[in-house]
C-alpha cells in the first residue's frame, strides 16, 4: 500500500505521516528530505543554486522513485502535485489524502516553523496569509484530486486519517 499525503506547506504533512505509518507499520518518507538526500543539498540550496524549474525536475523523479515503493506513507511537498503529471502519478500508484486546515492555522504553523521555506521567506503574517490564500487559489484543482479530502479540521489525528483509509478501501472494494 502507497499512501500520499497532500497539501499546502504546514498543513501537517510530514507530523500526521510519521504517525500515520507508524500506526500502520509503514515506513514514512518525507519527499523533500528524500531530494535533499539525494542531492546532498538542502531545497533552499537547490532552488538559490539550480533555481525552481530544477528543484521541480528533481522532485518529479524522486515522486517517481518513490512512488514504486510498497508499504510507504509519503508525505509530499506543498508544491508536489501541481506540477507535471504529479497528481496522476500519486492517484495511479495509491492513495492520496489533501490534509486542508483552516488558512489561518497555515499561517501560524509557518510562522513559528524553523523549518526554511524559500516561498515566504521575510513575509509578515498578513503578507503570508494573502500569499496562502493566491497559492491555494492555484494549487486546489490539484489537491482536490486527491481521493480523499480532511478539510477544516486543524489537528488531525492519526487515527482519523486511518479510519478514512479504511472507509475508502471498503467503498473501492464495493465497486
Amino acid at each position: 500500500m502507497r499512501i500520499f499525503l497532500t497539501g499546502y506547506m504546514g498543513c501537517g504533512k510530514s507530523t500526521i505521516g510519521r504517525k500515520v505509518a507508524a500506526l500502520m507499520g509503514m515506513n514514512f518518507i518525507d519527499l523533500d528530505k528524500y531530494i535533499e538526500e539525494r542531492n546532498f543539498k538542502s531545497v533552499p540550496d537547490i532552488f538559490a543554486q539550480e533555481g525552481e524549474k530544477a528543484f521541480r525536475e528533481k522532485e518529479r523523479l524522486a515522486l517517481h522513485e518513490v512512488a514504486q515503493f510498497e508499504d510507504i506513507v509519503i508525505g509530499t511537498g506543498g508544491g508536489a502535485p501541481c506540477f507535471f503529471d504529479n497528481m496522476q502519478q500519486m492517484n495511479e500508484a495509491g492513495i492520496t489524502i489533501y490534509l486542508a486546515p483552516d488558512n489561518e492555522i497555515l499561517a501560524y504553523r509557518l510562522l513559528k516553523s524553523k523549518t526554511e521555506r524559500p516561498l515566504i521567506a521575510g513575509k509578515s503574517r498578513e503578507e503570508l496569509l494573502a500569499f496562502i490564500a493566491s497559492a491555494l487559489e492555484k494549487r486546489a484543482p490539484y489537491y482536490e484530486q486527491s481521493k480523499i479530502v480532511i478539510r477544516g479540521i486543524n489537528d488531525v489525528q492519526p487515527e482519523e486519517v486511518l479510519r478514512l483509509i479504511n472507509e475508502y478501501n471498503t467503498r473501492r472494494d464495493a465497486l
